[in-house]
């Protein structure tokens, strides 16, 4: 969360947070309290928070003591489409006194996506497959806000009606993406781009439509860098290395 309040201007409110809070560079200065898993309790106590920001991993033992404290914590789910992404913003913006900026930002992006659903509205729908474990292979079925940087990039998620994330390699094969974007989370990327270059007969092989994305970018959106980062899909999607529309 803490990308997100200093995009709402909020940032001297934020006394501490996660080791993974990366972005914006100037987070670095705040004080680390933890994974968002597990929590250094006594650091965090010793912040003195009135507010305590958790996700569903984060250990039910310390909300537990943190409320017992008298510190009210807040506990965010994991949002599944960008729908969720800017309520959970809005919400925020209520927390933090910042309810007309988070709205400002919200009404900026969604301008954004109006923008890019009239680009793509009328493009080929690539056929897309998005990759983001190994051994076994895991991909990002429909119940992930994923799926929304693909459907509404304009392209198709093979793995969109899959009940589990686990699927196999001949069921790729099978499908036949004419895309394969693979996500840095404890990948490593360039050794999974290899392995699907070998399948000669694989069209996102065939035409090199096999990208790599960074994990942090890809997975911890806020309304503004999930934008960014559709953007940058559609292009994967709907661009040839000349960049004409294909």
């Amino acid at each position: 969360m803490a990308e997100e309040l200093y995009i709402l201007g909020a940032e001297d409110k934020l006394v501490g947070c996660t080791v993974y809070c990366q972005r914006p560079p100037e987070a670095g200065s705040k004080e680390r309290v933890g994974t968002g898993i597990e929590v250094n309790l006594e650091k965090a106590v010793s912040l003195k928070p009135d507010l305590v920001l958790a996700i569903p991993l984060t250990s039910p033992k310390t909300v537990e003591k943190l409320k017992n404290l008298g510190i009210k914590v807040i506990t965010f789910s994991t949002p599944k489409d960008f729908e969720g992404i800017c309520k959970q913003f809005l919400e925020l913006g209520k927390l933090v006194g910042k309810e007309k900026e988070a709205e400002d930002v919200v009404k900026s992006a969604e301008g954004r996506l109006a923008l890019i659903r009239k680009k793509v509205k009328d493009l080929y729908k690539p056929k897309v497959l998005v990759q983001v474990g190994a051994r076994p292979l895991f991909v990002a079925t429909g119940r992930y806000f994923i799926n929304d940087y693909i459907e509404l990039g304009g392209g198709i998620n093979i793995a969109r009606d899959a009940k589990e994330g686990i699927y196999s390699r001949e069921q790729v094969l099978k499908s036949d993406p004419d895309i394969i974007i693979i996500v840095t989370m404890g990948i490593v990327g360039e050794d999974e781009k290899e392995i699907w270059e070998k399948y000669k007969t694989l069209n996102a092989a065939k035409n090199g439509r096999i990208f790599i994305v960074d994990s942090y970018n890809f997975c911890n959106p806020t309304p503004v860098s999930f934008m960014e980062t559709l953007e940058k899909i559609v292009e994967m999607l709907h661009f040839e290395k000349k960049g004409k529309v294909s």
